[in-house]
């Protein structure tokens, strides 16, 4: 079957427009920053300041540029999170668990992360200035070029897995 030039051209425009119309609704949408807390919530960019997140589940979420700055995350659960150059400053974080999370250039300035676990996690170039890190466990953790100027480090289990910090351990570990 033939058909005229111009009828051929505007059937392929109309099928071409449709196909990226079908590509737009089949694509993954984005998380608004108003989501709710959940595994795999994707937050990048978004402002969390003062927000109290207690306990929740943000395990293998996107947190990319996002800042918690003197929110509370006790006992939130991080594993596997992507929080490249998030801002945790001030934050109470005390027993959260930051396992396998890629917090690399995060700033965890004067924050709580007593009792807190980052075991397995990527910590290159963070700063973890003046945080209260007593109790943390950095088994297998990567510390290349992280700033632990004044923080406390008494009784953190230190990468190896087997060292513990001595009392007084401020800014390295003792």
């Amino acid at each position: 079957m033939s058909c005229p030039f111009a009828a051929c051209a505007r059937l392929l425009r109309c099928v071409a427009a449709g196909g990226l119309l079908v590509g737009a609704v089949m694509s993954p949408a984005w998380a608004a920053c108003t989501d709710p807390a959940a595994a795999g919530v994707d937050w990048r960019r978004c402002y969390h300041d003062g927000t109290r997140l207690t306990n929740v589940d943000l395990s293998a979420a996107q947190l990319r540029d996002t800042t918690f700055q003197r929110a509370t995350l006790t006992g939130a659960r991080l594993t596997g999170a992507d929080a490249y150059r998030a801002k945790f400053l001030s934050t109470d974080a005390a027993g959260a668990r930051f396992d396998d999370a890629r917090l690399t250039e995060a700033d965890f300035t004067r924050a709580s992360l007593v009792g807190a676990s980052f075991r397995g996690a990527d910590l290159t170039s963070a700063k973890l200035v003046r945080a209260d890190l007593r109790r943390a466990d950095f088994t297998g953790a990567i510390l290349r070029r992280t700033d632990l100027r004044d923080a406390n480090l008494a009784g953190a289990l230190w990468t190896d897995g087997m060292k513990t910090c001595a009392e007084g351990s401020v800014g390295q570990c003792n």
